[in-house]
């Protein structure tokens, strides 16, 4: 925000510069895959992307753990390049498809660029605000219909309840996830996303065909 009216430091234009190449990549990617493609890819195929990338973090891990630290993350905000930058709106615009996990693409992407683990999650929730909210139009015009009829189907009290629920559930995991982030464990942090990825597909497959 300092950043906007021009009252920031480096950090915080490097942050708006950030985050406004990164979701006008995700809103291109993100609106096309939805109108085109999401529409069309249902059963067993909506794992498949999350396996591979599952399998592609364990394979870092590994990497990690052969090379004894030599492999370490180092990058962080400042050392970003705007084609880094594309490369992590892509990520964020191909969890428009189903079974797809955002903030899984997008961490796992950074992990893989060589960016810091606390620094790849902090970005990665950062960049879910404006994304959500664009995610969130897209869908109400594109799906109004869908979405007044599950609309209709709940309560108001219910709906409160879900978003106390899903508000703290979020803060938690955030806070839980940022403080691991921050232990330089990040071998053990790769395979665990690398291993949530892989139960993530093949569940997605599950109900695919069910």
């Amino acid at each position: 925000m300092k950043a906007l009216v021009g009252r920031g430091d480096q950090e915080d234009r490097i942050l708006l510069k950030f985050l406004l190449i990164a979701t006008a990549v995700t809103a291109v990617l993100g609106v096309v895959i939805y109108r085109v493609v999401s529409g069309s890819v249902t059963g067993p195929a909506l794992g498949i992307p999350m396996i591979i990338l599952g399998c592609v973090l364990i394979g870092d891990g590994i990497l990690i753990t052969l090379a004894r630290g030599r492999h370490m993350p180092t990058r962080g905000l400042a050392d970003l390049k705007n084609r880094d930058i594309v490369m992590i709106g892509v990520a964020q615009g191909i969890a428009a498809f189903p079974g797809v996990s955002r903030s899984g693409a997008t961490v796992s992407t950074m992990l893989l660029m060589g960016i810091k683990p606390e620094d790849s999650f902090k970005l990665s929730f950062l960049a879910l605000i404006p994304a959500s909210i664009g995610a969130t139009g897209v869908t109400v015009l594109l799906s109004r219909a869908s979405i007044g009829s599950v609309i209709d189907s709940l309560t108001l009290p219910l709906i409160l309840l879900s978003v106390l629920v899903t508000i703290v559930i979020g803060i938690v995991s955030i806070r839980t996830l940022l403080r691991v982030a921050g232990s330089r464990r990040i071998a053990l942090l790769t395979f665990v996303l690398g291993a949530l990825a892989i139960f993530s597909g093949i569940t997605s497959i599950y109900l695919g065909k069910g």
